[in-house]
């Protein structure tokens, strides 16, 4: 087999281009990652006391902790079925499961999840526009939730007199950013000619950056907007309410399992009220919005630690870390091999597959 020649200019092939970078991200990823659990959380509480928080919880809580975070895991369901009208609820697990699985394995792994989740969808007969505006729509809700939660927390916050400046910075920020948000999604769905202008300009400043790189520009982003909005219109006009309420019991149920995990493991009320963790659930729920590393690994735990360990010693320290290891492992860890079985049973059953509609 003869080799591959090399690519023009003695310049790498794109292919090459982009394995490299997918090896630097996942080096980088790796580096992180150990970095703070070998360095950076053994500073904060010793592991040997970590793990004798843990080895003394209860099978009844250990259970209990269990269901709340398969309940967890079942509400996205409703989101993405509420997302995209004659999904079932089997399918919106296997594609959520699925997906998840993949984005909290591999570097990039958000993208590869959206490919997969791309062609499940296909598989099953939905056409493209349907899909791309059940991932957009579900993208959109998911932020809001991430972007308004910080500001619940800090009204609860400002009740109870607990309102420090950095949080009050960070709170604003986040109103700034939701209220931008809100008013871009406004303009897409208001009219048909600004959801053109929008989507145009959109696509102007794109092809300015493709062409720093040599690509063609964008020219069709206007009438997809156009169309994106014409669909959006139709869904949001019977389905806004249901997929508002389903996103909201989705971040509200993860909040629950940290929460329960702090109260099973000895951190009661009086060292961190609920209103405190949902404030510092709120904040590192936007920080995982970065993909630093896959999943947020690492990342979140040390965000949760630091939130909620300000001001206690060695041992209230170390049931902070158990507490928030367990919920990691609860809705971090368990979901790949979950994800795994959901994927095989996508490749194997075929009583779903449909053949995509003509016009997709």
């Amino acid at each position: 087999m003869s080799q591959a020649e090399p690519a023009a200019g003695g310049e790498a092939a794109p292919g090459t281009r982009s394995r490299a970078r997918l090896a630097l991200r996942a080096a980088v990823s790796i580096v992180i990652v150990v970095g703070i659990f070998v360095g950076v959380l053994p500073r904060i509480a010793n592991y040997s006391d970590v793990w004798r928080t843990i080895a003394d919880m209860t099978w009844l809580e250990l259970v209990s902790l269990l269901l709340i975070a398969v309940w967890n895991v079942v509400t996205y369901w409703f989101v993405m079925v509420a997302a995209l009208p004659g999904l079932r609820l089997g399918q919106a697990a296997v594609v959520n499961q699925a997906s998840t699985a993949i984005s909290n394995t591999l570097p990039g792994g958000g993208a590869i999840g959206v490919g997969v989740t791309y062609a499940m969808y296909t598989s099953w007969g939905f056409a493209k526009a349907e899909i791309a505006r059940s991932v957009v729509v579900s993208g959109v809700w998911n932020n809001f939730m991430k972007l308004g939660l910080p500001v619940v927390a800090l009204a609860l916050l400002a009740l109870v007199g607990d309102v420090s400046p950095a949080l009050l910075v960070a709170s604003l920020l986040g109103v700034g950013v939701l209220v931008a948000t809100i008013v871009f999604f406004w303009l897409i769905l208001h009219s048909d000619p600004l959801a053109r202008t929008v989507g145009g300009f959109l696509g102007k400043l794109a092809s300015r950056v493709l062409a720093l790189v040599g690509r063609p520009p964008i020219t069709q982003w206007g009438d997809a907007a156009a169309s994106f909005r014409a669909d959006t219109v139709d869904l949001l006009s019977t389905g806004w309410l249901g997929l508002t309420l389903a996103s909201l019991v989705s971040h509200l149920s993860l909040y629950v399992v940290l929460l329960v995990a702090l109260r099973h493991v000895g951190v009661g009320n009086e060292e961190l009220s609920w209103v405190t963790v949902l404030a510092a659930f709120a904040f590192v729920r936007l920080i995982s919005a970065l993909p630093v590393t896959p999943g947020g690994v690492g990342v979140v735990e040390l965000g949760y630690v630091a939130a909620l360990t300000i001001g206690f010693d060695d041992m209230l320290s170390a049931q902070v870390v158990a507490a928030v290891l367990v919920f990691r492992f609860l809705t971090y860890f368990l979901p790949i091999p979950a994800g795994a079985v959901a994927y095989t049973y996508w490749r194997t059953n075929r009583s779903w597959r449909r053949p995509e509609p003509a016009d997709g």
